[in-house]
């Protein structure tokens, strides 16, 4: 396959690509779903392509195919595409600079997923779906993990050759409840299908689905007898779980460069965080640190190296509350005059490169939840994702949590459901004033961010911790 790409991108030159690059795409996927203690799907998925991406008179052109046999008619394909928008474009493309790297990089695990039957895994869903089944008034219940298993082979005519493996797992159990006037639910350890990660099957092992599914499913029939937030604005404490949605949302969105540009809108729109921005605006309160890690181990959001053959990296995207950088492309960082943050990924072969998030995470403080909760006369503790919105310029946004309860005189009180709060994203940054510290840090996770038309899907991390807000406006 190696010299295969070398001779398609030798061709590429031939007909006039001042660059290219190629990428052969393996992956497959195993995902179970239980409801109700019954298996309801077990979906297994496979795909197997070539993508090839040029550049001609300034222009970028790309065509992909699932068979290696027309692997001169992609190449063909991307030139004339590159040839026609070369005509129409304003600026040529510039790419910044990346090394020229030749490497093999593989995911580390424990416990290959492949070598744990069908059995083994059914017994352990089916063990957290009986533990939320013992609870009176669940009348649904669900269970399921995944698996992911991505092979890549990527060439540039800059003489970059990069082979990646990796292998993504996780799980999470929901537990509904229902009384004839509304429904609750509750998500373990986290909404969105659970914990993912770039790990083996320890990973599933390690969310405890099982431990967890009892207070789960209590806390589901709780909500139903909860009392009502009221109306005003307060102080919020939101643990981690919650705070990979803001992260995600008003942050991570907001500094895909493509969407600072403009060139990314039609999806989700663009961004507020526009470039004159750039290392002077108050993004959020000095104890606010977002950072780019696509290095970290076992993070859903972690690779060796991008679809541009960048190297993965840590970058600072907030820096004691100040925007310092963006998640960029070789493209966009040589039009901003920025390093290189190595955020280009497409879901699949056929799919042209975007750029999009890796592991965007909130850096630890020097607080705890233990300290914010006792330092707080009146507001409340807010956790898992229930619903969102935000504008198209990840500006205004609204956002509720699955749980609460009232802190008040530093204790945490009663439970409240159906809470909602509201803001506007720097304003909710930089009221931010406690962040809890590395022994409460976790790496989420999340399986399912979409961008693009045609839609991509790629999977993600968010390293947070709980964190407090102050004046936040909350209903119910």
């Amino acid at each position: 396959m190696e010299s295969k790409l070398e001779k398609l991108l030798g061709l590429a030159q031939s007909l006039g690509a001042s660059y290219a690059d190629a990428r052969i795409v393996e992956r497959s996927s195993e995902n179970i779903v239980m409801w109700n203690g019954a298996v309801e799907e077990v979906i297994g998925q496979s795909d197997r392509g070539l993508g090839v991406r040029v550049l001609v008179n300034g222009a970028w052109g790309f065509a992909a195919t699932h068979d290696f046999a027309n692997g001169e008619w992609a190449v063909k394909q991307a030139i004339a595409i590159a040839t026609q928008s070369a005509r129409l474009i304003g600026q040529p493309v510039q790419l910044a600079e990346i090394p020229v790297i030749r490497d093999h990089w593989q995911s580390s695990y424990e416990i290959d997923p492949r070598t744990v039957s069908f059995e083994e895994r059914i017994a352990l869903l089916k063990a957290a779906d009986e533990q939320m089944a013992r609870q009176p008034g669940i009348t649904q219940r669900k269970a399921s993990m995944g698996f992911y298993f991505i092979d890549q082979l990527f060439a540039s005519t800059e003489g970059a050759l990069i082979e990646q493996n990796s292998i993504e797992s996780g799980a999470g159990i929901v537990a509904l409840a229902a009384d004839g006037n509304e429904v609750q639910f509750r998500s373990f350890p986290a909404s969105f299908q659970g914990d993912y990660g770039t790990a083996g099957y320890e990973k599933v092992l390690g969310n405890h689905l099982v431990e967890g599914a009892a207070q789960c499913a209590a806390e589901a029939v709780a909500l139903l007898h909860a009392k009502p937030c009221k109306t005003g604005k307060t102080t919020l404490i939101i643990d981690d779980s919650l705070l990979t949605l803001m992260v995600h949302e008003s942050i991570g969105h907001a500094l895909e460069v493509d969407r600072v540009l403009g060139s990314e809108a039609s999806y989700a729109g663009t961004s507020f965080a526009t470039p004159e921005k750039l290392g002077n605006f108050a993004y959020g309160s000095p104890v606010v640190n977002i950072t780019a890690d696509a290095t970290l181990k076992g993070g859903l959001g972690s690779f060796g190296y991008d679809d541009e053959g960048a190297p993965a990296k840590r970058v600072d995207l907030i820096k004691d509350g100040i925007l310092t950088n963006y998640l960029s492309s070789r493209e966009t960082a040589a039009q901003l005059n920025l390093p290189v943050s190595g955020t280009m990924r497409a879901d699949g072969w056929q799919r042209y490169p975007l750029v999009r998030m890796t592991n965007i995470n909130l850096e630890p403080g020097d607080s705890s939840l233990a300290e914010m909760i006792s330092s707080t006369e009146d507001g409340y503790f807010i956790k898992t994702v229930k619903t969102y919105s935000i504008d198209d310029k990840r500006l205004n946004f609204e956002f509720a949590p699955e749980i609460a309860w009232e802190v008040k005189n530093g204790q945490v009180g009663a439970m409240v459901k159906n809470l909602r709060y509201s803001g506007i994203t720097p304003n909710f940054w930089n009221a931010c004033d406690a962040v809890a510290n590395a022994s409460e840090w976790h790496l989420w996770g999340v399986p399912v961010c979409g961008k693009g038309e045609p839609s991509q899907i790629v999977h993600l991390g968010h390293g947070t911790a709980p964190a407090r807000f102050q004046d936040i406006q909350v209903g119910g």
